[in-house]
């Protein structure tokens, strides 16, 4: 290599090496008086401060026999847990019924408002069909599952839905 040319690659690493020193001066510089002035607003900001002081809540505590809080919390425990709403039927017929007896009938249920293919059902007895629906039914046409699928729902209010389902297809 040439001596202009060694004089040059040794200048221009001195260069960026004077270059890469101040960047990274700057960059400390930077990080340190944000950290000083950033930093301090944030966590006093009492928003911040809140947010910061319900993450630090503990999750639960003891409570020791004789505290009047114990003996709340068994109160409140021992209460009995408000009873829902009790759906009409057509209630349950949209929530429940509608999925296998719109029109025209999936897997063998009548649809709703078929004369013809509920007269045969209700000429059973409306105990029949209430048993059919609490219970559940397998029939040539097809399967009923207990309470339409839906558990959750009470006797009286399936008794309010068939009770519907025969009234709409007299």
């Amino acid at each position: 290599m040439r001596q202009q040319d060694q004089q040059f690659f040794d200048s221009f690493m001195l260069v960026i090496g004077i270059l890469m020193g101040v960047a990274v001066g700057l960059f400390f510089l930077v990080r340190g008086i944000a950290l000083d002035t950033q930093g301090l607003y944030i966590t006093e900001d009492p928003t911040v401060r809140a947010a910061i002081d319900e993450r630090l809540q503990p999750v639960g505590r003891v409570l020791i026999a004789g505290d009047e809080e114990l003996a709340a919390a068994a109160a409140a425990v021992a209460a009995p847990t408000p009873v829902e709403t009790v759906m009409t039927g057509p209630q349950v017929y949209n929530a429940a019924c509608i999925v296998c007896h719109q029109p025209p009938g999936t897997g063998g249920a009548p649809p709703v408002g078929d004369v013809a293919a509920w007269a045969p059902r209700i000429a059973q007895g409306t105990d029949t069909l209430y048993m059919h629906a609490i219970q559940g039914f397998q029939g040539a046409a097809g399967f009923m599952p207990p309470k339409g699928g839906r558990v959750d729902l009470s006797d009286d209010e399936i008794r309010a839905a068939v009770d519907y389902l025969v009234e709409q297809s007299q």
